[in-house]
């Protein structure tokens, strides 16, 4: 196997959830592949670069091995290696609570949706 549909492969390196989705995305044009937007036909070869808008975010991928059907995810991560940027830090929750510190009063409530609503 030389080559393989992108949105196989996709799908097999668990980047998206299915094939359906996988499409969906080339169709929209959220996934290129050397720099250029491909359809869901286009064929992926070893050595190709892939920068696509997945659900976890934007991924950078670099083809390492080839396959059509969906693997585990321990072989789905040897198919590729990741140049992804790292994700943007979480901004922390407004108004968390300390655990154990049970139920908050009517009063806490009030004061939680004052500060959101600020």
């Amino acid at each position: 196997m030389e080559t393989v549909r992108i949105d196989r492969w996709l799908c097999a390196a668990r980047i998206f959830q299915s094939r359906t989705q996988a499409t969906d995305a080339c169709v929209g044009g959220h996934v290129r592949l050397n720099g250029a937007a491909v359809r869901a036909s286009h064929p992926v070869r070893v050595g190709d670069s892939i920068s696509a808008l997945a659900p976890r975010g934007p991924v950078v991928l670099e083809v390492v091995a080839l396959a059509e059907k969906r693997l585990s995810p321990a072989d789905a991560r040897a198919l590729y290696a990741d140049h992804s940027p790292p994700p943007p830090p979480r901004e922390p929750r407004i108004g968390a609570r300390d655990r154990g510190a049970g139920r908050p009063t009517k009063a806490d409530r009030r004061a939680l949706e004052r500060l959101r609503d600020d």
